[in-house]
């Protein structure tokens, strides 16, 4: 089934503002434009880590969390498309990752909501739509349960690993927790081996050499702490009550050829346990949708995003 509940209007551009009263008022799309102030590249955690961030374009707030070992080069393609559509589109590399700093402590889920409550208040964002794909599902239930909604829109959980992996007398479908370390431990006997290995059932047949080679080589950019601290994290979490206590609009979108985060385990359960939630199935999509299926993916958030 390719879609269940929910519209996809087409994408329209927003109309501009008139032209400027004669008494020198700015219009609403000159104001837009105007210069903001900006905290620099690099923003502080109340622990101290520093964290790169791409702020692009201007309108309404898009904020977007990357994947597990990914960095926010992962969504240029999407952000440039929304851009082009009147969007403003933020994103920043989790700690350990990319070019933000790499303090080898702080992985933990309560430690990374802070980390995307400081993003939110530092560059001052309002009426925010938050985006996660996969791990970063997590931080965005996380925050939301944390910090509450009082700065977010509506939320985007992009193939989610949310709400629990691990199999348990109460998620009898969830993973063993043996095959699980023995990843872990081939990550850290030889991680760009596993990569390599890994790496076909992320993307489609027809994703070029290239883009793979890019994805592949951007996650072994991440630091090995924070990939397998990240990776523990992850799977052993437990997000079942933060998902139930959303109140903001919700979107889940996921491939139903995802090896990764199985839908039945992870995007079905997340919509069935975040109130008012809408779920998206995309037919053949893989993990690496953000690449694979990124055109779809870009008018769903844009419709999503404009409300």
């Amino acid at each position: 089934m390719d879609e269940q509940n929910i519209d996809r209007p087409a994408a329209t551009v927003e109309a501009n503002a008139g032209p400027a009263a004669a008494s020198g008022q700015l219009s609403a799309q000159e104001t837009r434009r105007k210069p903001r102030p900006a905290p620099g590249p690099l923003i502080a955690t109340q622990d101290g880590a520093r964290l790169f961030h791409r702020d692009w374009g201007a309108g309404k707030p898009v904020l977007f969390l990357s994947g597990w070992a990914l960095s926010s080069e992962m969504w240029g393609y999407v952000m440039v498309d929304l851009v082009d559509h009147g969007l403003r589109c933020v994103a920043y590399d989790r700690r350990g990752h990319g070019r933000s700093s790499d303090p080898g402590r702080g992985y933990d889920y309560d430690t990374l909501a802070d980390d995307l409550a400081a993003v939110l208040e530092q560059l001052d964002l309002r009426e925010v739509t938050l985006v996660g794909h996969s791990m970063s599902g997590g931080e965005i239930a996380r925050y939301l349960s944390r910090h509450g909604g009082g700065r977010i829109a509506r939320a985007v959980f992009l193939a989610p690993t949310t709400p629990m992996l691990l199999r348990a007398a109460d998620n009898p479908d969830g993973l063993d927790l043996s095959l699980v370390e023995q990843a872990r431990a081939a990550m850290r006997a030889d991680y760009p081996g596993w990569l390599a290995d890994n790496a076909p059932p992320f993307f489609v047949d027809g994703t070029p050499p290239a883009m793979r080679a890019w994805v592949q080589q951007m996650m072994l950019q991440c630091s090995m702490k924070a990939l397998l601290d990240c990776n523990r994290a992850s799977v052993e979490a437990d997000f079942r009550d933060d998902l139930r206590r959303i109140t903001v609009p919700t979107l889940v979108l996921h491939g139903d050829r995802d090896v990764s985060a199985p839908l039945a385990l992870t995007g079905e359960k997340t919509a069935a346990l975040v109130p008012g939630s809408r779920l998206v199935v995309y037919e053949g999509a893989p993990h690496g949708l953000f690449i694979t299926h990124r055109e779809r993916l870009s008018r769903d958030l844009l419709a999503f995003a404009r409300g």
